[in-house]
């Protein structure tokens, strides 16, 4: 009897230890969050990075997207975790692999992880947020996101570079020009240290 329970107990524990793990500190309406995006040129981008870092470099038809995310100071800090923001384009499902931010390096981060699929596996609406496939079994790096260490980092304003391609490659899938407005998500996900997927909130698109 005495194994029995002990055996009980510890099932709990293991049970209530992933419900700890997995629940977030606090949920997306604690932030208040903000967003806008539009196309701007290159002296705009210029302009609205302020100097802290140069917009990506344009040829020809290419296109530039300004995103601006505020949000109110969380109440509980970071401890490892970290806010990913996401620019989609919804056609393919694809994120742009240029970016330029008016934010301290050590703040924000450009890049993508394993863990972001687990993002994608969670939310049908976010799938471009992992890897691209191809083929039966084929995977690769599908752009980049922005990594959000620092929780003071708000308002963060960055500029994404869509650069036209006259003849896509389709081995090599890319987020080009031309885009529309319409065809952009912009998303917050909240990720534990352990690659936990808090939540996530659609901003625009």
């Amino acid at each position: 009897m005495a194994a029995t329970s002990a055996v009980i107990l510890a099932a709990l524990s293991v049970v209530g230890w992933r419900w700890w793990h997995n629940h977030p500190p606090y949920g997306p309406e604690a932030l208040a969050v903000t967003s806008s995006l539009r196309f701007v040129s290159y002296d705009e981008a210029e302009a609205a990075l302020g100097g802290t870092a140069h917009a990506p470099v344009t040829y020809d038809r290419d296109q530039l997207v300004l995103g601006r995310v505020s949000w109110h100071a969380p109440p509980e800090p970071f401890d490892g975790g970290y806010f990913a923001i996401f620019l989609i384009d919804t056609r393919t499902n694809h994120k742009p692999e240029v970016f330029s931010v008016a934010a301290p390096q050590a703040a924000v981060g450009i890049g993508s992880a394993g863990t972001d699929n687990r993002i994608a596996e969670r939310y049908s609406w976010l799938r471009g947020a992992g890897d691209a496939t191809f083929g039966d079994d084929g995977y690769q790096s599908n752009g980049n996101r922005l990594h959000v260490a620092d929780q003071k980092a708000t308002p963060l304003t960055f500029v994404a570079l869509f650069p036209y391609v006259e003849e896509p490659d389709p081995e090599l899938p890319r987020a080009t020009a031309p885009v529309a407005m319409s065809d952009l998500l912009l998303a917050l996900v909240y990720m534990g240290e352990d690659g936990q997927v808090y939540w996530a909130q659609r901003l625009q698109g």
